[in-house]
């Protein structure tokens, strides 16, 4: 499997750090645990005017907003941070983030599958950003492969979320896209409580506040025996904020359960013949960083 990484990816924000507990440049210390993994670095030429492009007006609009954008990403609005220090130091890695997914995107399509060490943005919509997600990186390279011709509207994608959070951005981006299947497995008891998104996902899979590893897995794997083949693509959406040590999914696993979570989907996925792109997604905890590497590792002789 190829790891798509850029040192771009890391989110430095110095001091300010302490305002977000997400870990901006764990991607930096992935790849330093990976030191033999075949990485590949997304083309600098799609990091910007190709994603900026694919951005709704509504959403560039909002951008502009400091104010909205500081609730987005879950800070506290601060006068002296300008909107270009916010845009170099996050929303210049995230749209780094996106050029990996579709960089992902087009090596599995080739027959390569990778895993996008950044992305899975799946709280942001072509019309709103929120849960430290500013731009939707699936929908995002959806369109642009649409653009290139290397997808078509009639193929089939497939969307598994094992994030602990809803993925609340990819139901409102692909709601009216029935070539488009959603699975997603989520703690019912935090944000986003939705009903709408969460009407939209096709495979759902909610689990009450605490559920451990045991739980977890048995679940999953009843979700993804639902699955049947003819996609053309599926993203997986690999959030480490399952982690029992993370400080906002409330679920409780281990870093050896959310390897297997990573190896069941990867398995399944090969035995129905299915191009795989796996994604960042959550993961604010200590552990966050050692949980990826576990499963790039697990996945990598699956």
């Amino acid at each position: 499997m190829k790891i798509i990484y850029h040192e771009n990816f890391n989110i430095d924000v110095g001091i300010f750090k302490f305002l977000h507990p997400f870990d901006g440049c764990k991607f930096r210390k992935v790849r330093a645990a990976l030191n033999d993994a075949d990485v590949v670095a997304p083309d600098a030429a799609i990091a910007e005017p190709a994603i900026l492009s694919s951005v709704n007006e509504l959403l560039k609009i909002q951008l502009k907003d400091k104010a909205a954008l500081c609730r987005a990403l879950e800070i506290p609005k601060i006068p002296f941070l300008s909107f270009s220090w916010l845009d170099s130091r996050i929303l210049g890695p995230m749209r780094w983030g996106v050029a990996g997914t579709l960089a992902a995107s087009r090596l599995a399509l080739a027959g390569e599958d990778a895993w996008n060490l950044a992305g899975g943005y799946h709280h942001a919509s072509p019309h709103r950003m929120e849960g430290f997600c500013i731009y939707n990186d699936i929908g995002i390279s959806y369109q642009q492969l649409l653009a290139s011709s290397e997808l078509t509207a009639a193929d089939r994608i497939l969307i598994i979320d094992i994030d602990a959070h809803h993925g609340n951005g990819n139901a409102r981006t692909f709601h009216d896209n029935s070539n488009v299947t959603l699975l997603d497995v989520y703690n019912q008891d935090i944000y986003p409580i939705t009903p709408v998104s969460r009407q939209r996902v096709d495979i759902p899979v909610p689990l009450p506040n605490g559920t451990g590893g045991e739980l977890y897995l048995n679940k999953l794997r009843g979700a993804l025996e639902l699955l049947t083949g003819g996609y053309k693509l599926a993203f997986v959406v690999a959030g480490t904020d399952v982690l029992a040590t993370d400080p906002l999914g409330g679920l409780k696993l281990s870093i050896a359960a959310v390897a297997q979570s990573h190896k069941l989907v990867y398995q399944r996925l090969k035995a129905l013949n299915i191009p795989t792109v796996f994604l960042g997604g959550g993961g604010y905890g200590k552990d966050s960083a050692a949980a990826i590497v576990a499963g790039i590792k697990t996945v990598a002789v699956s």
